[in-house]
């Protein structure tokens, strides 16, 4: 059986001059944006949102820096289905305050589908300072442009949202990073060579803007009869694990007793 070649995500393709949404993520089309969140509550609380996409809900690790009590030193490892060729990633980064007027004292963390959110209290260690400190690191909320970045967290592993590869019974995996996305929340359709798919964060962080939708399509090569290599011959099957769509396309048994 001849099975696949190669895929092409047709996202990545521009199909008009503002290019994509959200820079980190060519799929994203709506919701809060970069891979990096960090704000000022009403309560002068820190909020702090970070895609992990792939990690466990317990597989985040997080401390205070012990010297300063400044920033927040993150560290995770996605959890290894044995798809990916490149393994699993890791991730390893930093957040906080960016003033020298307060320091960190309780970091609130709750890890699920892909996204780590923090509370951060602090406390003022200059009298001086009377006014609210705005100062954080890093010091944005999001962007967006046409050219997609790598993720900047990512110390090993795949920087990218998106991943194709052959396996070894003639078919396809591909991943997609959907990061706040939760099972269920995900549609796969297929015609005969694209895949598309939508996810949607349904269930709104109490301190995020807004939920995020994910819009994408994954293209096929083949080779051989075009008609005995359709998409829908194939076993489809695609399920959301931690922020990661995961989409496996397998040849059907052959079933007629031909052994040519």
């Amino acid at each position: 059986m001849v099975g696949f070649t190669t895929c092409i995500d047709i996202s990545t393709l521009p199909t008009d001059m503002e290019g994509f949404y959200a820079t980190n993520n060519q799929f994203q089309k709506r919701g809060p944006k970069g891979f990096i969140q960090v704000k000022v509550l009403d309560d002068d609380k820190l909020y702090v949102r970070v895609d992990l996409p792939g990690v466990p809900d317990d597989a985040v690790h997080h401390r205070v820096d012990a010297v300063r009590q400044k920033v927040v030193f993150f560290s995770a490892v996605t959890f290894n289905d044995g798809y990916e060729k490149q393994g699993v990633r890791e991730y390893s980064g930093t957040a906080g305050l960016g003033c020298d007027c307060c320091e960190i004292t309780g970091v609130e963390a709750k890890m699920k589908n892909g996204v780590l959110r923090m509370i951060l209290s602090r406390v003022k260690v200059k009298k001086d300072h009377d006014n609210k400190c705005t100062n954080t690191v890093p010091p944005f909320t999001g962007k967006s442009g046409g050219r997609v970045e790598e993720h900047p967290f990512v110390v090993k592993g795949r920087k990218r949202a998106f991943v194709g590869e052959p396996t070894a019974d003639g078919g396809l995996f591909f991943a997609v990073d959907v990061p706040g996305v939760g099972d269920g929340d995900v549609e796969v359709l297929a015609n005969e060579s694209e895949i598309k798919f939508t996810a949607e964060v349904k269930n709104v962080s109490e301190h995020d803007e807004s939920g995020r939708l994910y819009l994408g399509s994954v293209d096929t090569s083949w080779s051989g009869d075009s008609a005995a290599n359709s998409l829908l011959s194939h076993n489809i099957t695609g399920a959301v694990n931690f922020g990661v769509l995961k989409v496996l396309i397998s040849p059907r048994p052959n079933t007629g007793g031909n052994n040519e």
